[in-house]
């Protein structure tokens, strides 16, 4: 059976598209293939949101925001976007969610916590559906 796979989108590809997609290496290993990606991506990762991540053990210093590509999409079983809106391209075929989460952008850490607990329960439910 081949390997289900899912992409996170969100603008800056530097917050919860990031955070999300470490979750689900994190929780789902190997079993699943995990892209990320931005419609406009940043610079560079939020610190805040590392550090949010680094509390839970997961670093995400080392990732770098990547654009967003169509067949990044085309490549996915399901497509997860947060807060990109009609900036993400649509196809046929492919299983969309969009999840509603708050902008960690200039947020600290203790406002992002929030945000990364409500990603954390979200991946574990998609986990939970894709096997």
């Amino acid at each position: 059976m081949k390997k289900p796979s899912v992409l996170f989108v969100c603008v800056h590809n530097a917050g919860r598209s990031q955070m999300a997609a470490a979750f689900l290496t994190h929780l789902a290993g190997d079993s699943v293939e995990v892209r990320s990606a931005g419609s406009a991506p940043a610079d560079s990762i939020n610190p805040s949101v590392v550090a949010a991540m680094l509390e839970l053990g997961i670093d995400i210093s080392h990732e770098v925001p990547k654009v967003l590509i169509t067949s990044a999409v085309q490549e996915s079983d399901v497509v997860i976007t947060m807060g990109c809106g009609d900036a993400c391209p649509y196809f046929p075929g492919k299983r969309y969610l969009d999840w509603k989460l708050e902008d960690p952008a200039g947020q600290g850490v203790a406002s992002i916590r929030p945000i990364r607990d409500e990603i954390k329960t979200r991946i574990e439910g998609l986990i939970a559906e894709l096997k």
